[in-house]
């Protein structure tokens, strides 16, 4: 005796258009198209009934737990969620340069430049804001980012 399927999918006519759109287009990631392929073939509105967990991943060459992730989250979130990638909450690597520290360096470039300078340079000012302990380290292109007009 077969056992329910826990995740079952089912996708709905707008959502089959939606798939068949972004694998047909191959604009997307090849993530994108694997998951789309892998909700096709798990879909129990296929036309020739939907595929087994095992055949599935033999066919799209992927791992079991893959599919089982991707049932999951169609469950849980939908087509989109699933098939586009997760945006992360926070950044890998967070900034150094904060608003108060761009505020400062800012400042500083408008400030005097030191004597015997008619202006001041990256280098200059990099080394001055780690002078005045505004931080630890800073590398001249930092400061350029930081002094770049932004639009």
């Amino acid at each position: 005796m077969m056992r329910p399927i826990k995740y079952p999918i089912r996708l709905t006519v707008e959502e089959q258009e939606t798939i068949k759109a972004l694998v047909s287009k191959g604009k997307s990631s090849a993530r994108a198209i694997r998951r789309a392929n892998v909700l096709v073939l798990a879909d129990e509105n296929r036309a020739g009934g939907r595929l087994k967990e095992g055949e599935i991943a033999e066919q799209m060459q992927i791992h079991l737990n893959t599919v089982y992730a991707i049932r999951k989250r169609y469950v849980e979130q939908g087509v989109n969620p699933t098939i586009s990638r997760k945006k992360r909450a926070t950044p890998p690597v967070a900034p150094k340069v904060t608003g108060e520290m761009e505020a400062k360096i800012i400042a500083l470039s408008c400030s005097t430049p030191p004597a015997g300078r008619e202006r001041w340079i990256l280098s200059l000012l990099a080394d001055r804001v780690v002078e005045l302990q505004y931080i630890e380290s800073i590398s001249h292109e930092t400061v350029r980012q930081v002094l770049k007009k932004r639009t």
